[in-house]
């Protein structure tokens, strides 16, 4: 039977014959599953999951700890970096080069760092010369001779025009040794203005450059180094950048976060603890505190982490895949439990100007911890989260994807009369206007500030923008009478640029997600998802509407003709399956209007099939390594394929209830 409706969807006919799983397999891969997400809280409620190791972050705090025990003449930190060093050499790839987690290939920039910091250990770790020699093999393959400058050229072409992590790259590589002695040294690095950092943080947002604030710390810091070791000819820059090493330092002082580490983030804390040693500063308060921080973050068997923890990510991921059936979270969670992760995530949400940034009040960090930065990503992910843990009788939907009670828009839900409802309206509006401050001129969602589109962080994205709308419209009941032409308005801009942002071959392609198998080591399977799930409720008028339409439909054409013959998905069509990525195409083919259609039902079914048996029912989750963090920086979190599976197969369930595309339409 040809059921085909265009070129990418498949014909039943061409395909082995359907064979259902029977529903006990199913039933006890989710139900195992769901048990297994809820075993992962901690003991104060909510998730906190755990990051892969990363090669990049062991080889750079690996650093800090030489480079500070080198400038006091100590050896305070010998035993961490004997370990250290221990777990690179253990883990460095057959070719002998390193990826950012075990499970990656070789890369240039992890690569480099590690051959450094072995540099950087010196004659008295022998032990590491036959990893730094399979390391040099790999480099002199990769780029040619390992002279600074060819090195420094193939450093920055890697980043292009983003410097924010090529030049710590080539700094710490000065401070190694690998580039000579003196101020040679610092020929193929450029110098930094990190006298900015000391103009008022109001400039950066009258500018237009919110940005810059994000990468003070690496401003201050690696333009400092530089300056001190090479400073500028010019003797007026000169003078001026003298004059302003102090200040900065203070400047410096002030946006560290109280757990010492700048973003949470090994790299970063590390790149500004090795600056201040190099310049005989390691006894500043800025570089004990790193210190701590490194030293506090280091695991067992000697590596670090690219970050502390995702833990209000991982909590409102979990929480939106346990409510993913349709029916809410009572059936797992206790009303106890709910209103303790409801005040968790509320204590979350930022309440004043944030220090660093200078982000507005109203978001949510990835973490929990001091060093989190508010973005769309999360600040959507605590809404939608929220948006689940309230009352149950209240948001519920019935059989017809309605909610049980709707409410006149901006007043109150009944029984939302006490200060707890009272500060989770408060906490939404807030949160929703948030994302209306950020939303871009193109209509999409930037990470973390708006801007022109020339750097990730305030660039739009599909995934981001399709949160987003998730957000405002799971919330727009709620709102002020006066947001809502404004709403309406972002909302509608939101699709335009989804429209636009989609590509030829019908897929979307995200930010923050990747797949290393692919040739361009993006993941337009997790952007399209995405994007379908919020096509499921976002519907529009006008012109606009057949163009939304079509849109949805040559995404979901995409999605069913990127299946692998074994009936899972991987980054996109003909990449090797992964649990997190078939996991998502389950979900987002569930939601499908058209659930009748036997190409789709036939595509869930092999879906959830190759779910259960690759997570042995539930109870074995391989996790891959789709993340990517700052500077592309590749990582694996532990939770992801549980939550997704989770998130699947609720929502796959018969039985489950599922919203209409039309229950949230734009006002």
């Amino acid at each position: 039977i040809e059921l085909a409706r265009g070129p990418a969807r498949r014909s039943v006919a061409n395909k082995a014959p359907i064979m259902p799983i029977s529903s006990p397999t199913v039933d006890e891969t989710l139900s195992a599953a769901t048990q297994a997400l809820l075993d992962a809280r901690t003991d104060a409620g909510h998730w906190e999951g755990e990051l892969s190791a990363s090669a990049l972050s062991t080889a750079t705090a690996t650093c800090a700890l030489v480079l500070s025990d080198r400038a006091g003449q100590t050896r305070q930190f010998a035993t961490i970096v004997r370990q250290a060093l221990d777990w690179l050499r253990d883990h460095q790839n057959p070719d002998g080069g390193w990826g950012d987690t075990v499970d990656s290939p070789s890369n240039l920039s992890t690569t480099t760092l590690c051959w450094a910091a072995i540099g950087a250990a010196g004659p008295s770790h022998e032990d590491s010369r036959p990893a730094e020699k399979r390391a040099e093999a790999w480099l002199r393959d990769r780029v040619g001779d390992l002279t600074p400058a060819n090195l420094a050229r193939s450093i920055r072409d890697a980043y292009g025009n983003d410097r924010t992590f090529s030049i710590p790259i080539l700094t710490m590589c000065a401070l190694a040794g690998r580039f000579g002695l003196g101020r040679d040294a610092w020929r193929s690095i450029p110098a930094l203005p990190f006298e900015l950092a000391a103009c008022p943080p109001a400039w950066f947002r009258r500018l237009r450059l919110p940005v810059v604030s994000y990468a003070l710390p690496a401003l201050i810091a690696i333009g400092q180094v530089r300056h001190h070791h090479r400073p500028t000819k010019n003797p007026i820059t000169r003078c001026l950048r003298h004059l302003a090493r102090d200040k900065t330092l203070r400047v410096l002082e002030s946006i560290q976060p109280t757990s010492g580490g700048f973003l949470e983030a090994i790299p970063l804390t590390s790149f500004v603890v090795i600056s201040l040693a190099s310049m005989h500063r390691a006894d500043h308060p800025v570089a004990r505190r790193g210190l701590a921080f490194l030293t506090s973050s280091v695991r067992d068997d000697g590596s670090w982490p690219i970050d502390t923890n995702l833990a209000t990510w991982v909590t409102t991921l979990s929480i939106q895949a346990l409510a993913a059936g349709g029916n809410g979270v009572t059936a797992s969670l206790t009303a106890a439990e709910r209103d303790k992760l409801r005040a968790w995530l509320l204590d979350q949400q930022y309440q004043t100007e944030h220090p660093y940034t200078q982000a507005q009040p109203g978001g949510w960090a990835w973490t929990n911890l001091p060093g989190g930065v508010p973005d769309a990503d999360d600040t959507a992910g605590a809404l939608l989260a929220l948006r689940h843990l309230t009352t149950p009788d209240e948001t519920a939907p019935d059989r017809s994807g309605k909610l049980s009670h709707p409410s006149e828009p901006g007043r109150p839900r009944p029984g939302f009369a006490n200060e707890s409802d009272a500060r989770l309206t408060r906490a939404a509006t807030t949160a929703a206007c948030w994302l209306l401050d950020l939303q871009n001129r193109d209509g999409g969602i930037p990470t973390f500030c708006r801007g022109w589109g020339t750097m990730p962080f305030d660039r739009s994205t599909p995934d981001l923008t399709a949160h987003a709308l998730r957000a405002w419209l799971a919330w727009q009941g709620d709102l002020p009478d006066h947001l809502r032409p404004r709403l309406r308005q972002a909302i509608q801009k939101a699709v335009r640029f989804l429209v636009r942002s989609q590509r030829e071959d019908g897929a979307w392609v995200p930010l923050w997600f990747g797949n290393q198998a692919n040739s361009n080591q993006d993941n337009p399977l997790y952007g399209t998802t995405r994007v379908l799930r919020a096509a499921e409720v976002a519907s529009v008028g006008g012109k606009l509407a057949g163009d939304w339409k079509q849109a949805r439909q040559r995404g979901i054409d995409w999605l069913l003709a990127a299946q692998n013959a074994d009936g899972g998905w991987g980054g996109g069509p003909l990449i090797p399956s992964s649990i997190e990525e078939t996991a998502l195409a389950v979900e987002a083919l569930a939601g499908i209007d058209g659930r009748g259609d036997a190409v789709v039902i036939d595509a869930i079914e092999r879906g959830r099939a190759w779910l259960a048996k690759h997570t042995d029912g539930g109870t074995r989750f391989t996790p891959a390594p789709i993340g990517l963090y700052f500077a592309k920086l590749w990582y694996h979190e532990r939770l992801y394929p549980v939550i997704f599976t989770v998130a699947a197969l609720e929502r796959a369930r018969p039985s489950a209830s599922r919203p209409s595309a039309d229950t949230h339409a734009a006002p």
